[in-house]
């Protein structure tokens, strides 16, 4: 609708409106979901899980941070006698369910790759400081603050809303049965590994080897089209994949007209002449920017929105105010992450997990509120002698 209305009005021409469909940062993002297809088809996620859960699981700690690791939640909070809507939640269901979700927003500003918003930050840091944020520029970056975060946030959380039971016995008793049942590892289990490890090296070696994110994917998913892995249909299938190549296309040519023709440039003045005009330091300043971007999240229910609506603008002003344009952009980039674990409806995942019903409403938003903050410290805090250490400002 937006791009029909730009059209409509003449405000842009239909080659301008459609222009982003041939940006390489969306097809990244489809062809992560087509590598995700072939993770969960394999059954290569399960095995990872499920080996985590093995050796872990014992307690209801050492399970929460089995979850964060492997990034999957197996159902058992039932097998452990915690249901949603019988009083049981805070057996460990309800524990679980706000741990995987706080930490999953952690885990998503760590890697460029791991959140389908990230490239789109990637693609705005560019067009709007003309620097590049790689792959690795961003794991270094954000690996000492988002490591600190992963472990203070579940022990933190096991203290203030702990779950009642404290050991889970059954879980890796469990976790052993159904690798047993799996058996060894199948042809396309190893296939995908392969081609897994294949693929991140060359995200993170691209640079070296001249091999760009989207043709190191577009490898990857040839791989696992010749072998069968993944069919072209089940491709065709997955319908997140081509929806959200479709909008952030149309959110990336409508941001990059708005900077192209001044209203980012207005704004940015405008927001310039408040924050500049209380005279403090790029320190200071950056500081008040940075809590403004991260709490209007409570407006927003998706973080591309947010991204692409604040972004740009608030990187704009950030580096008007003398803050250093690159770290400012990585500072903006990781918050975008961090800042879905406020609500239960910041991000995509928010919902099925407060949708599972083991948290009230309150609680969730309460909680949320206090692990941004903790998140926050470790972030600018931590991350600001980090980010000192390997020369970012």
């Amino acid at each position: 609708m937006g791009l029909g209305a730009s059209v409509l009005t003449k405000t842009l021409t239909f080659s301008a409106a459609f222009s982003a469909f041939g940006d390489p940062i969306p097809w990244l993002i489809a062809l992560a979901f087509f590598f995700a297809r072939g993770f969960i088809k394999t059954g290569l996620g399960n095995r990872v899980a499920y080996q985590f859960v093995s050796l872990f699981g014992s307690s209801s700690l050492g399970l929460g941070y089995s979850l964060v690791f492997s990034e999957a939640l197996l159902a058992l909070s039932e097998a452990c006698g915690s249901r949603a809507g019988d009083g049981t939640e805070r057996r460990l269901g309800a524990w679980l369910m706000l741990t995987c979700f706080q930490t999953s927003a952690i885990s998503s500003s760590m890697f460029l790759t791991a959140m389908a918003a990230n490239p789109l930050s990637a693609n705005l840091t560019y067009n709007t400081i003309k620097q590049t944020i790689g792959w690795t520029d961003w794991a270094v970056a954000a690996i000492v603050p988002g490591l600190v975060s992963l472990v203070v946030v579940p022990l933190l959380l096991y203290i203030i809303y702990p779950p009642t039971v404290k050991s889970s016995p059954d879980a890796p008793k469990l976790a052993r049965e159904k690798l047993e049942k799996m058996g060894p590892m199948t042809k396309n289990e190893i296939i995908m590994t392969g081609t897994l490890l294949l693929t991140v090296g060359l995200w993170i070696f691209g640079g070296v080897l001249n091999v760009d994110a989207v043709t190191a994917a577009i490898l990857g998913l040839s791989i696992l089209l010749i072998t069968g892995v993944v069919t072209w249909k089940e491709c065709l299938a997955e319908s997140v994949a081509w929806d959200t190549l479709t909008w952030f296309a149309a959110l990336i040519a409508m941001a990059g007209y708005l900077n192209k023709y001044g209203l980012i440039s207005w704004f940015s003045q405008t927001v310039v002449k408040f924050v500049g005009g209380l005279g403090l330091s790029w320190q200071l300043s950056f500081g008040i920017l940075v809590l403004l971007y991260f709490y209007s999240h409570y407006f927003f229910a998706s973080g591309a929105a947010h991204i692409g609506a604040m972004f740009t603008a608030f990187l704009s002003v950030a580096s008007a105010l003398g803050t250093p344009p690159l770290f400012a952009a990585m500072v903006l980039s990781f918050l975008s992450n961090l800042m879905g674990g406020l609500t239960h409806y910041g991000i995509g995942s928010a919902p099925i997990f407060y949708g599972a019903n083991y948290v009230p409403l309150t609680q969730w938003w309460g909680y949320g509120f206090l692990m941004s903050v903790v998140n926050i410290i470790i972030w600018l805090g931590l991350g600001g002698f980090w980010w000192k250490t390997i020369g970012l400002w």
